[in-house]
This record gives C-alpha cells, structure tokens and sequence, in this order.
C-alpha cells in the first residue's frame, strides 16, 4: 500500500464487475495511522486518524479535553515525527490527570474517560443569542459534501465543518474518526483566534454521539447539525449545555431535539 501526503493510499485490488468477470486494479483507501501526541518528553495520548492537520487534531484534542483553555495556553506545537506532535504549554499541567487518556480508537473518543460527569464540571453551558434559519441548516449538508474530496476518493471518511452564520467562511476537515475531524476543525480556529465559536454551526456528516456535543461544548458551539440519528446521550447533554442539536438534517427534512429557540422560523 503506498501513502501520500494527504492521507490516501493507493494499491491493488480484485474487483467482480456487474458481468461477473474479476479484473485487477487499483483502488485508494483512507489510510487510519496512530498519532502520538506528546506534552514535552511525556507521551499523553495516542489517537488513531487519518494522516493531515495533526497540528489541529492535536490542539483541538486538547481544548476538548480542558487540558488547554485557549491559545495563550499554547507556546508551540510541531510535528516531531510522521506520526508525532509534541506540545510545548505556557501552564502548568496536572500530568496526573492525563492518566485517563492511553489510547483512542477512530471510533471512540471518549474510550479512555473514566467519568463522563467530569465533562459537566469542565466547560460552562453555552451562552448564544446565535439564529439559524432552516435555509442555512439545509444547505449545510451540500456545502459539506462538496468539499470532501478525499471521501470522493475512498468512500471511507468522516467530515466536520463550522460554518460561521453571518458569512460564507467555513471551516472543513476529514477523518477516518468522526471526533479527529471536529479536533481538526475546532484545533484551526483555535489557531485562527476564532473561539468561542459562539456565532457558528458545526456539522458532521455522520452521527451524533456524546463527544461530538462534548468538543462542541468546549469550543462555545450553540449549534451542532448532524446528517445521521443523534444518541440519547447525545441528546441529554446539549440539553444540559445549552445547545442546539439537530439530527437527520437531510434536506428538505431534518429534527430539533434541543433548544429549539434558536431556529429562526421567521
């Protein structure tokens, strides 16, 4: 299997064909590699993602986790490695606490918590007078799509974008991990000096699960669209954080299973 840059990789394949017949070719695939993130000497976390914007992953991984609170909090991050960052921090870090993160799957990123309940004590609810109108929710899904080009090219990636709601500006990335996409995409308007995210959207092109609200929370997102079925967890949290959860936003039809004062019918 040979990689690029971009997190694809290339190789050969047996393919039926609709007449019955096999051929040989060759396909692209996304390519799922651990990334070490390192706090200094000390190795934090390891994650496994699609090559590409590890920076981002890494800081946005970060904020999410409360182990940073802003930019300021950062005094450089690199990539040491093709699979390595390593974090240089203007504070002082309880090292003690990340003990709780070893290794997380592209699936999973809440697999290394060892209490759901601290997230809650962590982040404050969101605050936003922030409006959608369902025009804007239902283009979102498109604009989405458009611009995954490696999903074009493998079928195997997950994206998320915020898009702010007063301009055309967005935010786009891909993973094979729905939460490595939203670490991307939160960890590039932490460096961008965007946060809070208090005037945006962000949407994923898969499901809703806990950590999507979770990395919403910590970025000030007050409204968080997804293309598939929220979970129940899901949707308990964005009640309690104070954000707008929408699921199955496939136009022309999509839910509001919370805050849905923000939807502006008008």
């Amino acid at each position: 299997m040979k990689t690029s840059p971009d997190g694809i990789g290339a190789g050969s394949i047996v393919r039926r064909k609709p007449d019955g017949a096999f051929e040989c070719v060759t396909d692209e695939v996304a390519i799922e590699e651990p990334l070490e993130i390192r706090l200094g000497n000390q190795s934090l976390a390891i994650t496994m993602r699609t090559p590409g914007n590890d920076e981002e992953l890494a800081a946005g991984f970060l904020l999410s986790e409360a182990v940073i609170r802003s930019r300021a909090d950062l005094r450089e991050i690199r990539q040491v490695a093709p699979n390595a960052v390593e974090i240089s921090a203007n504070i002082q870090v309880d090292t003690g606490a990340l003990q709780r993160f070893g290794t997380i799957s592209s699936s999973c990123g809440l697999c290394g918590k060892t209490n759901v309940d601290s997230i809650r004590q962590q982040f404050p609810v969101v605050q936003s007078d922030a409006k959608i109108t369902a025009e804007q929710l239902l283009a979102m899904p498109a604009r989405l799509r458009n611009a995954q080009g490696n999903f074009d090219r493998t079928g195997g990636l997950h994206a998320a974008a915020v898009f702010d709601l007063t301009s055309d500006h967005a935010i786009v990335r891909e993973d094979v991990g729905r939460h490595n996409a939203v670490d991307k995409v939160v960890g590039r308007a932490l460096f961008d000096d965007l946060l809070p995210l208090d005037n945006h959207a962000l949407t994923v092109s898969g499901r809703a699960s806990l950590e999507i609200i979770q990395k919403a929370l910590a970025a000030g997102v007050p409204i968080v669209a997804a293309v598939s079925a929220p979970s129940s967890f899901a949707i308990n949290f964005a009640r309690e954080s104070g954000i707008t959860l929408v699921g199955f936003l496939r136009p022309p039809t999509f839910n509001v299973y919370s805050h849905v004062e923000r939807l502006n019918t008008v």
